[in-house]
């Protein structure tokens, strides 16, 4: 309880730039978590794809893998299928494999979708926290200007603590942001690398079946 009133305080007497913050970091948790859930999603079915897809191009099964890339809407799904396609009507290895960058490239966008918005949130956080403070002490020079030469120090010296609170909710608020960025940064890269290496697996695999069936 002493805990919970004293972070009350704490956003009380910040002023008003605590709100704006506020509202950054709710934004910021919103899309963090949505960027989690879909990228957590992302890296599970395609996993499963792969699992299953890999038998059937080991066995020459390409009717049925084909079939199977067709129905899904994973991202290596919609990949392998741009490959997949170009290989019924071009059997040059490069065209195929131009066929699949061309996936990617469109896969790749969807991934990284908002997520450099948590950058740009914390440091819209930092910059609310200084200009909060800035306001702050301006306010308190001004209200210090008459008062009496015996108290100026005290006052001066509260008002300066206060005018503080917003600096420091505004870098509690940025550096989690940050963190989270880094980590989505990280994850969006590893499936982005898992999709490059599936389709490298996928058109040696596709090509070998080629060579075997001639």
């Amino acid at each position: 309880m002493e805990t919970y009133q004293t972070v009350v305080t704490f956003f009380q007497t910040g002023g008003l730039f605590m709100y704006p913050i506020v509202v950054v970091l709710a934004l910021g948790i919103a899309i963090a978590a949505e960027r989690y859930v879909f990228l957590s999603r992302s890296r599970a079915t395609n996993r499963k794809l792969w699992t299953t897809l890999q038998p059937m191009l080991s066995k020459g099964d390409l009717k049925r893998a084909a079939a199977l890339l067709a129905d899904s809407k994973s991202a290596i799904g919609k990949i392998l299928h741009y490959g997949m396609s170009r290989s019924t009507t071009g059997r040059r290895r490069d065209d195929i494999n131009t066929a699949m960058e061309e996936g990617l490239m469109e896969i790749i966008p969807h991934l990284e979708k908002r997520t450099h918005y948590l950058a740009t949130f914390a440091n819209i956080a930092t910059l609310l926290g200084l200009l909060g403070t800035i306001v702050g002490l301006i306010q308190a020079f001004t209200a210090v200007a008459g008062a009496n030469p015996a108290e100026k120090a005290d006052m001066l010296s509260a008002s300066i603590s206060v005018a503080m609170n917003t600096t420091a909710f505004g870098l509690i608020v940025s550096i989690p942001l940050l963190l989270i960025h880094a980590v989505l940064q990280t994850k969006t890269v590893e499936i982005v690398d898992s999709l490059e290496m599936a389709s490298m697996k996928f058109l040696n695999m596709l090509t070998e079946q080629t060579e075997a069936a001639k």
